[in-house]
């Protein structure tokens, strides 16, 4: 925002309330009201508001308090938004960011808690970006502002309060741009969002317990897809497994299997296999909720499976 005044943010209780979650904490009183704005609960009037503002020339940070909420836009998302530059011929940009949490695992119901990455990079015209760390987070959504293509930014609200370096100083991370978060030869773990913090955990324990080397890899957005870095992976360890916090039917994890097999089967010495969120709507009950998603222990028997 400082670099570039067509940055605005909107969303609801972003200025006045400093946003739901405190991410924008601070701006209103910085950047002044008609940068920072409030708006009313309505997805598809703040939204597509947004969509007519970036294809003007601003670039708008939207802010959804949970992104199962963009249901309600879907049309401004993923009908104008996603083809507005294809269907200009070129003429027209779109340089939205829409952000938020998109997770499970914080007990408020089936009705806030989607991961719909798989739905939005269903469609051509977007980018979908997922941060496991600060440091992603800082560095991808700066690109993300940057990019002339409408940009989903899918936060995890469990991660608000992870901690790590993060420069002060100008660096950005580009969209499609995977990175090996720990090397490794036995297996490996492909996976996004919160799920690498889980994958991370059970690649210790599976090297302290039983003397294994685990890749994790941190794919950090859908699409672009760095399916290269995947590949490689692929070849060094011949296993693999996919970690995600989404439903199994028709999800990303669905999709990698796919292109692993189609561009690297002779180098897999077993199954593909995945750990995904059990395919129920998201559980009320706090217990049997940390048992649908993905989790430490699920993710050290998965691969415990596969290495044996």
């Amino acid at each position: 925002m400082e670099r570039d005044p067509n940055v605005v943010i909107m969303g609801e209780e972003v200025a006045q309330f400093n946003g739901a979650y405190k991410v924008t904490e601070g701006l209103l009183e910085k950047f002044g009201p008609k940068r920072v704005v409030d708006t009313p609960i309505s997805e598809a009037g703040f939204i597509g508001t947004g969509i007519g503002a970036a294809m003007l020339g601003v670039r708008p940070v939207m802010e959804l308090m949970f992104w199962s909420f963009y249901s309600v836009a879907f049309d401004q998302i993923l009908n104008n938004a996603a083809n507005v530059r294809y269907m200009s011929g070129g003429l027209i940009h779109c340089p939205i960011v829409i952000r938020g949490p998109a997770n499970g695992g914080t007990n408020v119901g089936a009705t806030h808690s989607h991961t719909p990455e798989n739905i939005l990079a269903n469609h051509p015209g977007v980018k979908v970006v997922v941060p496991a760390t600060p440091y992603d987070a800082k560095g991808l959504l700066k690109s993300a502002i940057r990019d002339n293509d409408p940009v989903f930014f899918l936060e995890n609200t469990m991660l608000y309060g992870e901690k790590g370096g993060v420069p002060d100083g100008e660096y950005l991370i580009p969209l499609g741009s995977a990175e090996v978060k720990r090397p490794g030869t036995d297996l490996s773990i492909i996976t996004y969002g919160r799920s690498v913090l889980h994958s991370l955990v059970a690649a210790e324990r599976l090297a302290a317990e039983h003397g294994l080397s685990v890749e994790v890899v941190d794919l950090r957005s859908i699409r672009p897809l760095d399916i290269d870095t995947v590949l490689a992976s692929v070849a060094k360890t011949h296993r693999v497994l996919i970690v995600e916090e989404q439903k199994p039917f028709c999800s990303v994890a669905t999709q990698l299997g796919f292109m692993i097999q189609e561009e690297a089967f002779d180098e897999l010495d077993a199954p593909i296999k995945r750990v995904s969120t059990v395919d129920a709507p998201a559980i009320y009950s706090p217990p049997v909720e940390i048992e649908q998603l993905p989790n430490p222990q699920r993710v050290f028997d998965a691969a415990l499976a596969i290495l044996a």
